[in-house]
């Protein structure tokens, strides 16, 4: 993978327009820029608990510094790879620029764990302390852009059997460059740092088609939160439902689990004119489909764990006057407990199944494997961490709601305690609720969000360890 030069970028936001300077530096005083995931709730509340912000130090204006320094370099990273996007397991390019600078700075690095995922480890020479993972996600989305940059992708690519465009639509661009440059940062500092840092650059967050397990789930089995194990495990998000300058988190249920399902319902194959002489799977599905909706209105508990069961997908049939043999649908059931996500998978195959039989026809339910558990911020971690980041935005880090969109993260929150936040990128003066969401192919990123981001990670590094 080439270097890319690392001319200056500061303050540059994604129109490529640079903000005032007085804007600038009130961002950055700040706290600096945050962004949002288009699919956090927008009724989050200015709320930082725990404990009162510990008082700063040394350390901190420190990091702050180092920061600014790096920022040119980490906007012209997430431009690269913004106009360079790979889908899941496909990040050739992405992880050789990842390894390459993790390298050029001493970390110890291991590449090719999940398939294209990059572990990288850094050995502090601080003393005794714990090992802190960080963890990015690399892949981009099956979309075509619509947002007019100069870095804008024009990349193409095969997925699901058709050709698409191919779009950093959710922001992992900003997530590696944040990254690579706390590393950078993190590496300077190597004598002052108490413990071990982790790196865990991650593939194939938003899935693969036909290829199997996603990629926390596969690096967790390949070995990467062991040799060293870590202590705890950080991870962002960048969303475009929050204003840049903030920061969202939660403690405990913070994002839904996902679980897909497949229905196949056989019924008997007849003239339109004559149904009584078959089974129409069209009309067993449809009442799958409505009965189905009763798992949450009236077997869920929604005042104490929300849940949400669709069906997105219904086919059958090949022409208006042929009752067919079969029917297929697919949808998806989100939901914030492993005890609830288990109780309603039972009840969608029970419901499946049952109205299929008292209908005369068959059906076959199927689950994928590689569903995505809950996301479920480690209470106590969180709690440490929430004064960190009151100290650093103030009233800008709020609580926000559980969102029902899903992330793999909760794979390696498995093995370690685990704080998942979110960072907003959506610019002032812009209503968060009307941006274009993550997974948009007009979805925009303020710039000024990454160095939010930044300065989160390296304050969460500093006060976790005790560096100083």
């Amino acid at each position: 993978m080439m270097r890319i030069g690392l001319r200056a970028a500061r303050g540059f936001r994604a129109e490529a327009v640079e903000p005032a300077a007085p804007a600038r530096r009130a961002l950055l005083k700040s706290a600096c820029a945050c962004a949002s995931l288009a699919l956090l709730p927008r009724s989050a509340v200015a709320a930082a608990p725990g404990e009162a912000p510990p008082p700063a130090r040394p350390i901190h204006g420190d990091l702050d510094a180092a920061a600014r320094e790096v920022e040119g370099a980490m906007i012209a990273w997430r431009r690269d790879i913004h106009a360079n996007p790979e889908l899941g397991n496909r990040e050739h390019r992405t992880a050789a620029l990842v390894a390459r600078h993790l390298r050029d700075l001493g970390y110890e690095v291991r590449e090719g764990v999940g398939r294209t995922g990059v572990v990288a480890v850094l050995k502090g020479g601080g003393g005794p302390g714990p090992v802190v993972a960080l963890r990015a996600d690399m892949d981009a989305l099956p979309v075509r852009e619509e947002v007019d940059l100069p870095f804008a992708s024009k990349a193409r690519a095969q997925w699901g059997g058709q050709e698409v465009g191919v779009m950093h639509a959710c922001g992992h661009d900003c997530h590696v460059a944040i990254l690579m440059a706390a590393a950078q940062v993190l590496a300077a500092r190597r004598d002052r740092l108490p413990g071990t840092i982790k790196l865990l650059f991650q593939p194939a967050e938003e899935g693969t088609v036909g290829e199997g397990v996603c990629g926390a789930r596969l690096m967790v089995e390949e070995g990467a939160m062991r040799d060293p194990k870590p202590d705890m495990v950080f991870g962002l998000h960048v969303s475009s439902a929050l204003p840049v300058g903030s920061i969202g988190y939660r403690p405990g249920n913070a994002m839904a689990g996902a679980d897909r399902f497949q229905i196949k319902v056989t019924g008997r194959q007849t003239h339109g004119a004559m149904p009584w002489n078959g089974v129409d799977p069209i009309v067993i599905g449809s009442t799958i489909v409505t009965t189905l909706q009763t798992v949450v209105s009236r077997e869920t508990d929604v005042a104490r764990s929300p849940a949400v069961l669709s069906v997105g997908i219904f086919k059958g049939g090949l022409r208006n006057n042929i009752i067919p043999e079969t029917a297929e649908l697919e949808g998806t059931l989100r939901t914030f407990g492993e005890a609830q996500r288990a109780t309603a998978k039972r009840r969608v195959t029970e419901i499946a199944q049952s109205i299929a039989t008292g209908m005369n026809g068959k059906t076959e339910v199927t689950w994928d494997d590689n569903g995505y558990p809950p996301l479920q911020n480690d209470v106590a971690l969180t709690a440490r961490s929430a004064p960190t980041l009151a100290r650093l935005f103030g009233e800008q880090a709020r609580l926000v709601d559980p969102a029902m969109a899903s992330e793999d993260f909760p794979y390696f929150a498995r093995e370690a305690p685990g704080f998942f936040y979110f960072v907003g990128i959506t610019p002032p003066g812009t209503d968060p609720a009307k941006a274009a969401p993550n997974h948009s192919p007009r979805f925009r990123v303020d710039e000024a969000g990454l160095m939010a981001g930044l300065r989160a990670t390296l304050h969460l590094v500093a006060d976790a360890t005790g560096m100083a």
